[in-house]
């Protein structure tokens, strides 16, 4: 028997919830055999790495050395880890504070908070670094594989990376406590979690269309004027890097700097993790008289109070700016390229034109999961004298009307350089838009809005329905503006694709 109150205790506790929360995301709910997850995972793991083979297995097998260069593109790599790594600890820590309902009974229990911050803590670099392994793995197992085995000490410094980027997520929820209350925590945290998610990729899009007019990331990467300005190879930025090439004085220092930083942060951020939390579980159960505005009502028609419902709950839900935010940033490089590249060449309509396009799907896909399935008041609604299509028709309302007020800038400025394009992008987001929201209509599952994060794995149909029918509308689009002839194709399959996922539609 484990002792109560002890490290070991709560490292168990959260080892069962972490356990349950990946079940329940892997199983969506639904009894699937584990021999069933095994062939899927054996399945998806051989796609990764024949992908991760392709690109640079070439590469690898000509023999890698620590060259600028080379330590050029595995810090960039790296980087984009680290930036994906610290934005999922800051959604982590900020989840542990204000979504965590176990926190009220276990901080008026006699257990000592500290330990108990420094285990969940650990759970959330454990956590982030699992991510970031599973993302990065094929390509480190076939750089193992190629070109040496010491490449697998780069699983070391995804670890360093994981400890590291928690330390600067946990000190930024404390200073954000501190600074701004509990209130504005949650808002602010959620906004820097999205910017520093997107913020690197988007920053080497943006140089790259600055200096080379290309979309690409990897453009700036190969920059040879980009290698000439960095700092000597024997400069203490590259350790990460050297460390993941095997060098072992490099390994011993990234280990060292992650394992010192979640520690200090630990130490002194764990003083005020029960104060911190007791104040953002008071925000769901309090509120003060001061914050009480008087409220004037309008008189509205059903549809528009239907309308205004739907809006509402998707501006008010606590999530959704972390949910969703990332894609919308996406969107920036694309609006770049088009302010500068303005009726110069038409040809840049066939690179941003698809991005926009996808990009609508995706955004659209996630809001019409909040208004549809993840409706919090379903039986009340239900109870309602309103017709269930009047209901429906509102909340699909509410999410094109969401789509058109993030898109409308960037269609207006397609506009002023080319009628056509404009046309030809407003007509692939809005049936990219459509597709998304009817495959979310189709497979629509009561659940609760928290559950956003998971929905993908409610059903892999709808996912990949989804997925592949804004991938091909986008394709459709940009052959409309180059190839118009050609067009007719991706459209036919994308039409498939919604067929197939009508057809497989739950029933009843």
């Amino acid at each position: 028997m484990i002792a109560p109150n002890s490290l070991s205790w709560f490292a168990r506790h959260e080892l069962g919830l972490a356990w349950r929360d990946w079940s329940a995301m892997m199983r969506a709910g639904k009894p699937v055999r584990r021999s069933v997850l095994a062939a899927i995972f054996v399945v998806v793991a051989i796609i990764l790495h024949a992908i991760a083979y392709a690109l640079i297995g070439s590469w690898a097998k000509a023999g890698i050395g620590p060259d600028k260069q080379t330590l050029v593109w595995l810090s960039g790599g790296g980087l984009i880890f680290f930036t994906v790594m610290l934005s999922q600890a800051m959604e982590s820590v900020t989840r542990a504070y204000y979504a965590r309902s176990d926190l009220d009974l276990i901080l008026s229990s006699p257990a000592n908070p500290r330990a108990l911050f420094a285990v969940r803590t650990s759970a959330v670099a454990l956590t982030t670094v699992g991510l970031a392994a599973l993302l990065a793995g094929p390509a480190i197992n076939v750089l193992a594989q190629t070109d040496g085995p010491h490449w697998l000490f780069a699983y070391v410094v995804l670890v360093a990376l994981s400890a590291f980027a928690t330390a600067l997520a946990i000190a930024f929820t404390a200073l954000l406590f501190k600074l701004v209350g509990a209130k504005k925590t949650r808002l602010i945290s959620q906004i820097a979690a999205a910017v520093v998610g997107a913020g690197f990729i988007i920053g080497l899009q943006v140089v790259g269309i600055l200096t080379y007019g290309s979309l690409s990331r990897f453009t700036m990467l190969n920059s040879a004027d980009l290698v000439a300005a960095m700092p000597p190879d024997t400069s203490v930025i590259w350790l990460p890097a050297k460390a993941a090439m095997g060098d072992p004085v490099a390994l011993s220092f990234t280990v060292l700097a992650g394992a010192g930083a979640l520690g200090l942060a630990i130490l002194f951020a764990s003083a005020g993790f029960a104060r911190y939390a007791v104040a953002a579980a008071g925000l769901t159960h309090v509120k003060s008289a001061a914050q009480r505005v008087r409220t004037s009502f309008t008189m509205l028609s059903q549809k528009q109070s239907l309308r205004a419902k739907e809006f509402k709950l998707l501006l008010r839900d606590p999530w959704l700016l972390s949910q969703s935010l990332m894609q919308i940033l996406y969107l920036v490089p694309p609006a770049l390229m088009l302010w500068l590249n303005f009726g110069q060449s038409s040809s840049i309509y066939v690179v941003v034109v698809p991005v926009i396009v996808m990009a609508s799907g995706q955004l659209a896909g996630g809001l019409a999961w909040l208004a549809i399935s993840g409706e919090d008041a379903a039986d009340l609604v239900a109870t309602a004298p309103v017709s269930p299509r009047d209901i429906l028709v509102a909340k699909i309302q509410s999410v094109i009307g969401a789509i058109a007020l993030v898109l409308t800038p960037l269609l207006l400025l397609i506009a002023l350089g080319s009628l056509t394009a404009a046309l030809v992008t407003a007509l692939g987001c809005a049936l990219a838009a459509g597709s998304a929201t009817a495959i979310q209509l189709w497979f629509r599952c009561q659940a609760k809005r928290s559950m956003f994060r998971r929905r993908q794995v409610s059903s892999r149909v709808a996912t990949l329905s989804e997925a592949f029918a804004s991938i091909l509308w986008a394709g459709s689009a940009a052959l409309l503006i180059s190839l118009p002839a050609l067009a007719i194709i991706p459209a036919i399959l994308a039409v498939g694709a919604l067929a197939f996922a009508f057809a497989l539609r739950p029933r009843g």
